[in-house]
């Protein structure tokens, strides 16, 4: 029975399974990507993870705890050092999957793991959707026996061969003139 065994054997024993999310986990601070089979991948990344969130702690013995499991000093310091500053103000997802395909030898579906990059200033995402009225152009509409217009100026349009509508301002009063040609009788 499989009562509460977390992760995945990977077709390895215990020491080789260790051993080598070890070295995947120091590559990936290493190159910030490194390219390995989904289901590795998929075991790499809440390790990865826990060890940034040792390296947000940034005590003594969280530098301990990730030098144990990483037995490389100059990639342990980088990831306390550099690689933490990135994501100080993130709580969490910091190792993004990407798939890449299958390979060409035994078909295994391929993935890239990537560290993700620092955030440059938060970037507003784009509302899909009807757009609002602010956002098009305002239309003028004409009322039948009346010249006065109140609000805003008629904004014009550069570029289009439509007639232009001039806004003169008088005594007070707006009123809108109309060219020659589309006077009506």
């Amino acid at each position: 029975m499989r009562h509460r065994k977390a992760g995945k054997e990977l077709s390895r024993n215990t020491s080789h399974r260790r051993a080598m999310l070890r070295n995947m986990v120091t590559s990936l601070f290493k190159y910030e990507q490194i390219e390995t089979t989904d289901t590795k991948a998929k075991a790499v990344r809440p390790i990865a993870e826990k060890l940034i969130t040792l390296a947000k702690r940034g005590d003594l013995h969280a530098r301990r705890q990730a030098l144990s499991y990483m037995q490389d000093k100059t990639v342990t310091h980088r990831l306390f050092e550099e690689i933490k500053e990135r994501y100080l103000d993130r709580q969490g997802g910091y190792v993004r999957i990407v798939k890449k395909g299958f390979r060409k030898g035994d078909g295994a579906p391929v993935s890239i793991v990537q560290l993700l990059p620092a955030e440059e200033g938060k970037k507003e995402k784009k509302k899909k959707g009807r757009k609002k009225k602010a956002d098009k152009a305002p239309s003028v509409k004409k009322t039948v026996g009346s010249t006065k217009k109140e609000g805003a100026p008629v904004p014009e349009k550069e570029g289009t061969p439509e007639v232009k509508e001039a806004v003169e301002t008088s005594n007070n009063t707006d009123t809108v003139n109309e060219p020659e040609g589309s006077k009506e009788a």
